[in-house]
């Protein structure tokens, strides 16, 4: 049902961990399935040095913020705001119908935290 990827990033997650000088906070959920994720990003120099995630919900959802937050690392915020759903679900070797919904979640979540982070630069 679920990759080797997958199992690994839910067993092994990285970047867990909340981030308490964060930059940019985002927090997405689904009320469906009861998932919640935050993301937490700190920038320098408009690039990602820093993200971590925390999140309440299955092992796709941990998955994928684990998955994303090795994805956006170093990138800069447009590199990072350009990672789509599939692209998620891709690099952890695909995801169940089912659960596509959670790469949702983590790329929403990217999307927030950038969008907080520029709202409080006044950009």
């Amino acid at each position: 049902m679920y990759s080797a990827k997958v199992l690994d990033h839910f067993r092994n997650p990285r970047n867990m961990g909340e981030m308490k000088d964060a930059d940019g906070i985002g927090k997405v959920g689904n009320p469906e399935c009861g998932d919640i994720m935050y993301i937490y990003i700190k920038v320098k120099d408009d690039r990602l040095e820093d993200i971590r995630f925390q999140t309440l919900g299955c092992g796709a959802a941990i998955a994928t913020s684990s998955m994303i937050t090795e994805m956006a690392r170093g990138k800069t915020l447009d590199e990072a705001l350009k990672i789509t759903k599939k692209d998620v679900a891709d690099a952890l070797d695909g995801l169940p119908p089912i659960k596509m919904h959670c790469s949702n979640l983590a790329a929403d979540g990217l999307r927030k935290a950038i969008e907080d982070y520029r709202k409080k630069q006044g950009k």
